[in-house]
């Protein structure tokens, strides 16, 4: 049997970590129930990072007889590495809770968690308010430009 590199160990450690973490669980939230009736439930945001590296390193301290090592690692399978290994991995995971989904009483409401949620939608409409305003007023200017002049003509 192959002996695998220890960088593959540290990766599968992570790895099922991370697989143990994720879950639908994660992102929506066990339902609570009310005393009248209604159901909460919780929806966050999750991110994962997930990172892992190595090396095999040379000895300072190394002399000429390399040739002998490398007859003792043939020995042993071929299964130790000719330098030492340095390695390490590490995951983050963030979660942020982004709103709650009530449901009771015949319907269902988005809850956001940033109450400036609507107000910060408002004002990003603003601009295209203002600018179909002015396409209207443009409109209606020309409009008018446009019956003075018949008006004019009549005369």
């Amino acid at each position: 049997m192959e002996q695998q590199h220890p960088i593959e160990g540290l990766m599968t450690t992570a790895m099922e970590s991370i697989k143990d973490m994720v879950d639908v669980n994660t992102i929506v939230g066990d339902a609570v129930q009310s005393p009248d009736g209604t159901v909460i439930i919780p929806i966050s945001k999750v991110s994962f990072g997930f990172a892992a590296g190595g090396g095999e390193y040379n000895s300072c301290c190394e002399t000429g007889g390399n040739e002998a090592n490398e007859d003792d690692e043939e020995g042993n399978g071929g299964n130790s590495s000719k330098f030492p290994f340095a390695g390490g991995s590490g995951a983050g995971v963030s979660i942020n809770p982004v709103a709650f989904m009530v449901v009771g009483q015949g319907q269902i409401k988005l809850l956001p968690v940033t109450i400036n949620s609507s107000l910060e939608k408002i004002l990003d409409m603003v601009p295209d308010l203002i600018e179909k305003a002015n396409e209207s007023i443009k409109k209606k200017i020309k409009v008018r430009k446009s019956i003075k002049e018949l008006d004019e003509d009549e005369d």
